[in-house]
């Protein structure tokens, strides 16, 4: 008896289940399909009349969906309205919206859409007007910039996904074979796919609303805005942070560039980690600061070689023969193209990442025997990164900052001792201050001209970089340069250079000890200059 009672309950759910969706089984399902990106849409289309779907589309949508022979009422069948505007008023409108927002099994909702002659739409198929692609078209004009921003879009985007319940909302072609799959053995998307596309329906109108806020803050000039959204793509997944307990990916700015980083392109090797990126990035920015042939060896985000040649192998040679220990396991960025002779050289030793614009065919069969290297092709030689801005996360909050691309003119320095540098002298010390702009504060540079000599990062005190960096350096230090990223407070830095045999200092100038600095250099016979720029870099 207890097992009839529970079997005709179940029935009894059963029916009310029924009953309650008598107005979904009832009517016929329907998709509105409206896209820029036309990818796949002919075929996914055929798939749903396949399903017994009718299918609603608007413009240049409809015209591909019915030129490829498959059923599609326009738009404004449904609506009762013709597209009007450009284009700009067609989807924005009771029979749509309400269509999509109809709480299911709702006695309201249900009156509402019966007194109006209003039918559900079950599905949603949309991708916006490519307002990323349109700016990032150089000399982009501003019409065409405004007149790539969607608004009936965004509207069902948003409208379809609040009531993913029910609805099932499509912004990425990549998600049509899923879809597909699921109504062929379920009869519908499940829960958990509709709440995931719904979520991309928010990442991607949030993401799409970004851009569109930079793009007028650029035009504006409003570097600070009240409230600032940023916006990445995700470009890969990584095994690991920092260290292999910490989860991390790798993401990129909408807006392609070039010359940058992150739009790099791999040859060769195994995936990039957190840290091969953090130090990648770290050369790629020193080497942008030279026109000429340059190599830049990085370990831990610091330099610890760089080299200026007539050609790149000359070049190499002074990069590593600055430190030739640390170079080991490091990452190497150059402005030319890698060939055969120089190739042969980096072989040689273990690098981790090489980055360059090219390289030859003989340089790819060298560096590709060795299967633990990266090779990435990356156009470092067009005009300077355009970003502007760096962020940098805090708990709780971001700090952002302009770029440091101050550039400095020797003509501007100021000469604060009684010896004037030599043309050679000068000429290492604009090579100096180039470097210890990137090397971790406090900052010391031991150079000569095209070469480094020592380099001290990241040290508490000045006096601690100043003699890592001429330790390094030994006797090679005698008749060269150094270079501080800070003002010297106190006279002692300056003294060890002495007794170390520098010969030229360049340093921002403006402590209120000065004075000290300027005594000391000119009782060893130091040329010194001040820059008035300061290259905290933390």
């Amino acid at each position: 008896m207890r097992d009839l009672k529970q079997t005709l309950q179940q029935y009894r759910n059963i029916i009310v289940v029924i009953l309650e969706r008598t107005d979904l089984i009832m009517t016929k399902r329907r998709a509105l399909l409206s896209v820029s990106d036309k990818t796949g849409i002919t075929d996914f289309a055929a798939k749903l009349v396949d399903l017994g779907f009718e299918l609603i589309s608007t413009g240049g949508t409809k015209k591909s969906i019915a030129d490829a022979g498959i059923p599609v009422k326009d738009i404004s069948d449904i609506t009762g309205f013709p597209e009007i505007m450009d284009g700009r008023v067609k989807t924005l409108h009771p029979m749509v919206h309400g269509g999509l927002l109809s709480v299911r099994g709702n006695d309201v909702h249900t009156k509402a859409m019966t007194d109006n002659g209003i039918e559900y739409i079950d599905m949603v198929v949309v991708n916006l007007y490519p307002f990323k692609e349109t700016v990032s078209k150089p000399n982009v004009q501003y019409k065409d910039a405004i007149e790539n921003i969607d608004i009936g879009g965004p509207s069902m985007l948003r409208s379809a996904a609040k009531n993913h319940e029910s609805v099932t909302v499509i912004t990425d072609p990549a998600d049509y074979d899923i879809v597909i799959e699921e109504f062929k053995a379920n009869g519908d998307t499940t829960f958990a796919t509709r709440q995931r596309l719904a979520l991309k329906v928010y990442q991607t109108t949030a993401a799409y609303d970004a851009l569109i806020a930079q793009y007028f803050a650029n035009e504006l000039g409003d570097e600070f805005p009240e409230k600032l959204t940023l916006t990445y793509e995700k470009q890969q997944g990584l095994r690991y942070g920092e260290n292999p307990h910490q989860e991390a990916a790798f993401y990129r700015t909408p807006l392609a560039q070039n010359n940058s980083l992150a739009h790099a392109t791999q040859i060769h090797g195994k995936e990039l980690s957190y840290n091969n990126i953090q130090d990648a990035n770290a050369a790629v920015n020193i080497m942008l600061e030279f026109k000429e042939p340059v190599v830049v060896a990085v370990k831990h985000m610091n330099p610890c070689g760089v080299g200026l040649g007539k050609t790149l192998f000359e070049a190499w040679t002074k990069a590593y023969e600055a430190d030739s220990t640390s170079i080991f396991g490091g990452i190497i960025a150059t402005n030319c193209e890698v060939d055969a002779k120089t190739a042969e050289k980096m072989s040689e030793i273990f690098l981790e990442i090489i980055i360059a614009p090219s390289f030859t065919e003989e340089a790819k069969a060298i560096l590709m025997a060795k299967k633990n290297i990266r090779l990435l092709e990356n156009n470092v030689q067009e005009a300077r990164i355009a970003e502007t801005m760096t962020t940098t996360a805090v708990n709780g909050g971001l700090l952002v900052q302009n770029l440091d691309r101050a550039e400095i003119d020797a003509d501007d320095f100021q000469v604060v001792t009684d010896r004037k540098p030599s043309q050679e002298e000068m000429d290492a010390l604009v090579f100096a201050w180039k470097i210890v702009k990137h090397v971790k504060s406090n900052a010391i540079v031991v150079a000569k001209e095209g070469q480094t000599l020592g380099i001290g990062a990241g040290q508490m005190n000045r006096v601690g970089a100043a003699k890592i960096a001429l330790e390094q350096a030994g006797e090679e230090a005698v008749g060269n340069v150094l270079s501080s990223d800070a003002f010297f407070p106190m006279p002692d830095t300056l003294e060890n250079a002495a007794k170390a045999g520098i010969k030229a200092v360049i340093q921002p100038g403006g402590s209120i000890k000065d004075q000290d600095s300027i005594d000391v250099a000119n009782k060893y016979g130091i040329t010194m200059v001040f820059t008035g720029m300061r290259h905290f870099k933390h």
